[in-house]
C-alpha cells in the first residue's frame, strides 16, 4: 500500500530548493519570514504549494527582479 503525496515538504527539501542549510530555513521559519510549515510530531512539513507562493511573493516584492522582468 502506497501512501498518496500531499505535496508536503521536509525541512532539508525546502533548503536544498532554495539552496540554503535546513538550519536557514528553520531560522526563517522561526522569525517569520520564511514559508509556513506545520509541525507533525518533531518534524516540520512544508506545502510545496505554499513554498512556491512564498517564493513567488518574494520575487513580486523584489525591486531588481521586477526590473529585469520588465
Amino acid at each position: 500500500m502506497t501512501t498518496p503525496d500531499l505535496g508536503l515538504m521536509t525541512t532539508k527539501e525546502v533548503a536544498a530548493l532554495i539552496r540554503k542549510t535546513p538550519h536557514a530555513v528553520r531560522q526563517m521559519r522561526h522569525r517569520g519570514i520564511g514559508p509556513r510549515g506545520t509541525k507533525v510530531g518533531r518534524d516540520v512539513l512544508y506545502p510545496r504549494a505554499g513554498v512556491l507562493a512564498w517564493l513567488a511573493a518574494l520575487e513580486q516584492a523584489d525591486p531588481l527582479a521586477q526590473r529585469s522582468a520588465a
